[in-house]
């Protein structure tokens, strides 16, 4: 009879959910906890992406020490080139650029929208520049590089900045029909291309990179392009051809590297002290501390009393 009364009864039939509803309470409670952590995660997760794929490294000034550490590879668009050892670079990051994203053409769209490369390794002729005269082969450079990186994509590793505020950094140039997932892997190294081309020499100074390849490379890769050019001078003897020159070195050797012209040109001016001035001011300061006797001075003895 209980049995039958507490299934028969009209309000009966509630009991059963009122045991069950804080447990469906909790639960509800646990699915919104769960959402709130997995909407928190996600969205970090986006921010992470964003930051260190996806968002466009408009200008050198946006490139942080912590991307200099890592060594991060970008890939952009080269817009321009200004000398034969830097370029302008525009950078693409993500998918999606040449179909429903394009990179700006105009100068005035430009502006402040690319980071300024400087080539790693590398040591260009160096045009004319605040009333210096350029190098000889110094245009032939320049146009060398403007014919191989305008517009086409480049891979390049962020390595540290100089003091000109430039990026330095290791150059891969995509070759054609390739997606920009096997881009870089199949890339081909500029400076071992300017190298080989004659259009640069090595960059010998302190802190200089070299990526993968290493210093001994492009040493022996401008030294091949050096004999090559002296063989062709020497077959030039007994033949018109022309075919194998290579840049700056197709006539056999370079009066004065890039690293020479910038060292005479950095150095101070010659000193206009009479010469016999010079040599008595370096004995003094060698022999006797700066101690300078007036009265050997003023006799025209070129020995120090104390010295003796």
């Amino acid at each position: 009879m209980e049995k039958s009364t507490r299934w028969t009864d009209g309000t009966a039939f509630l009991c059963p959910l009122e045991s069950i509803t804080p447990h469906a309470e909790l639960l509800a409670i646990s699915y919104t906890a769960v959402a709130f952590i997995a909407g928190i995660a996600t969205g970090t997760c986006g921010v992470f992406v964003w930051n260190r794929w996806l968002r466009r490294i408009r200008t050198a000034d946006w490139v942080t020490p912590d991307i200099l550490t890592r060594r991060r590879w970008v890939k952009g668009i080269v817009t321009s080139v200004g000398d034969a050892d830097n370029f302008r670079l525009y950078h693409t990051p993500g998918i999606g650029w040449g179909l429903f994203r394009t990179v700006p053409t105009r100068a005035k769209d430009l502006k402040d929208q690319t980071i300024h490369v400087r080539i790693a390794g590398v040591d260009a002729p160096e045009g004319g520049h605040f009333g210096r005269p350029s190098q000889p082969h110094a245009e032939e450079s320049l146009v060398w590089l403007k014919n191989r990186l305008e517009g086409r994509l480049v891979y390049c590793q962020l390595i540290r900045k100089d003091q000109y505020g430039r990026v330095v950094a290791v150059p891969l140039v995509s070759r054609p029909f390739l997606s920009s997932f096997l881009g870089k892997r199949w890339a081909s190294p500029l400076a071992l291309e300017m190298l080989r081309a004659g259009a640069v020499t090595t960059y010998k100074q302190a802190g200089a990179e070299y990526g993968p390849w290493g210093r001994e490379t492009f040493l022996r890769i401008e030294a091949k392009a050096r004999l090559t050019s002296s063989l062709v001078i020497a077959d030039l003897c007994f033949s018109n051809s022309r075919t194998t020159r290579r840049g700056m070195w197709k006539y056999g050797c370079v009066g004065e590297t890039p690293a020479e012209y910038k060292r005479r040109y950095t150095l101070p001016p010659p000193s206009t002290k009479p010469y016999t001035t010079l040599a008595r001011q370096s004995f003094w300061d060698n022999h006797c501390g700066g101690e300078i006797l007036a009265e050997i001075l003023a006799g025209g003895i070129d020995k120090c009393l104390k010295c003796e």
